[in-house]
């Protein structure tokens, strides 16, 4: 086993091949680690988020290594059938890749018998082994910022579907309308590990040509005569958080949640609930008519507010100013002069019922509460369990930034920087990056005016865990920072991953802030140590 570090809490095991990879996650499932919070299994690693306050990186390494992988692990006898519409973009290109033609690579495809290996990347997004080699063709030097959901694709020694809407790499075979991820179906994901798959041209199969959405939002109806918000105005659509839904990455499901989890907290404090009561986070201008009486916070970036009530007659409360809302006052927030992410927490919390056990809106998977728009109306729990008395003593934890700022964040070295040229690790560390507005919650794509210089190009990375923070170089030298949001897992190689105490700032920068990346590591291999 290798051992590379990921950031402060997190690790990467790196194992010779899928079947060990296997055989270590199903050791460390059928006995667990205590320290050990998730494990994300991948091609050939198993990616291992710790608490770190219990035990140190070494220590951990050390029960790891003594794992015996030599058992085998059992495998589900269940075949599934996938009707394909082979119309993909990149099939013309395929076939230029491997020297065959279209109608080989569609046989070669069809007549392959895939196993599912993982899940990954997003909630029922299966990694299938076992094709055709004369198939292995690399992903895409620049990845699409939109795949659509049932697209079949290919990637090196793999092949899958998109279950919904996503960014991706991979090369695009084909289109199916089987619904690969369904949250009224139990298991969700159609695809489990160890399953057969067998793709099927559907031309053959006289089935109708659709990619189905794979998620449905979960929407509480509010009645017109019960406490509620009626949202006016949402330049981009607000969202529910809260602190994430930790334990779903074996479903392919990230954590997401809050991406300034300081204000979060912060903000239900100044409100007097408890810290992890569900919020509305919201980037753009946003405002509210209220039918009760409620008291309300704003926190995170900063951003004008103004509370009229029904004579017209105005005040402009501050950031983490608890507000006391009466019947008829329409609520407006400006937009952000620092910053870019606002929280708004209500006292006793809203009436949106959870999702798989969060109330976290997780862009990249279509989980969670339905995206805030105009029109909504936004029920009143008035939940007194819990509550403490409002908080006049809360503020931002750090200074906010501001378009054109510059903002330093320490990052972590690691698991593949030994994949970069010295002068990549230089441009990388010396160079400053600017966020562009192609950014997300999934992630942040910068740009900076050299690019981080690879030492091989040609070489494709296997599949691995990825983390919140991660910074992933695609093959163009621009990166991306990872956010609540991002794909489980991932092809790119990351050169580093920003520090646990700067993921909060960095979900606050703005569209043309520039960033400093420091290391506050020196890159190498971890090594089991003494377990005393």
């Amino acid at each position: 086993m290798r051992f590379l570090p990921i950031n402060l809490s997190t690790i990467l095991v790196e194992l010779p091949n899928l079947d060990q990879t296997l055989a270590l996650f199903a050791s460390l499932q059928a006995q667990p680690i205590a320290a050990i919070q998730e494990i994300v299994p991948a091609a050939c690693t198993l990616l291992i988020k710790f608490h770190s306050e219990t035990v140190t990186a070494e220590v951990l390494t050390a029960q790891i290594s003594q794992r015996d992988l030599s058992t085998p692990v059992h495998r589900v006898d269940r075949e599934v059938e996938i009707p394909v519409h082979y119309d993909g973009e990149d099939l013309a290109a395929i076939a230029e890749l491997t020297g065959l033609s279209v109608d080989e690579v569609i046989q070669r495809h069809t007549n392959s018998t895939y196993t599912v290996a993982f899940c990954g990347f997003a909630p029922g997004f299966s990694y299938l082994v076992g094709g055709d080699p004369r198939l292995n063709v690399p992903r895409r030097s620049n990845p699409r910022t939109r795949i659509p959901a049932g697209s079949v694709g290919l990637a090196g020694c793999f092949s899958g579907v998109y279950p919904q809407s996503s960014p991706g790499g991979w090369q695009l075979i084909g289109t199916t309308s089987v619904k690969m991820w369904d949250l009224n179906r139990s298991p969700s994901a159609l695809l489990q590990p160890g399953y057969r798959v067998r793709f099927a041209d559907a031309r053959n199969k006289k089935i109708a040509h659709s990619a189905t959405s794979s998620t449905i939002p979960s929407v509480t109806p509010v009645r017109e005569s019960t406490p509620h918000f009626k949202v006016l105005s949402a330049f981009i659509p607000a969202l529910f958080q809260d602190l994430g839904r930790l334990g779903q990455s074996k479903q392919g499901v990230s954590a997401s949640g809050a991406l300034d989890r300081l204000a979060f907290k912060a903000v239900n404090r100044a409100v007097g609930n408890p810290a992890e009561t569900a919020c509305l986070e919201i980037v753009s201008g946003f405002s509210f008519h209220s039918n009760g009486r409620a008291v309300v916070a704003f926190g995170g970036s900063s951003c004008p507010i103004t509370v009229q009530d029904v004579r017209g007659h105005e005040i402009h409360p501050t950031i983490y100013q608890p507000i006391s809302v009466e019947p008829g006052d329409v609520v407006r927030l400006g937009q952000p002069k620092k910053g870019m992410r606002c929280y708004l927490a209500v006292r006793g919390g809203f009436t949106t019922e959870p999702v798989m056990g969060s109330f976290a809106t997780d862009t990249l998977a279509g989980i969670g509460p339905a995206p805030v728009t105009a029109g909504a109306l936004l029920g009143l729990a008035n939940d007194t369990h819990g509550l403490t008395s409002v908080s006049l003593s809360q503020g931002p934890a750090f200074d906010l930034p501001s378009a054109g700022d510059v903002v330093t964040l320490d990052v972590v070295l690691g698991p593949r920087t030994d994949w970069f040229t010295d002068k990549g690790l230089e441009v990388f560390t010396q160079q400053l990056w600017k966020v562009t507005a192609l950014s997300s919650r999934v992630g942040m794509r910068l740009s900076g005016n050299a690019a981080i210089e690879r030492k091989d190009i040609t070489v494709e990375l296997p599949s691995e865990g990825t983390a919140t923070g991660a910074i992933q170089v695609p093959p163009t030298g621009q990166p991306v920072l990872f956010l609540a949001d991002h794909p489980l897992t991932g092809g790119y190689p990351v050169i580093g991953a920003v520090a646990e105490h700067h993921l909060d700032l960095a979900g606050q920068l703005p569209v043309n802030t520039k960033i400093s990346f420091r290391p506050i590591t020196a890159f190498s291999e971890i090594h089991p140590g003494c377990q005393s």
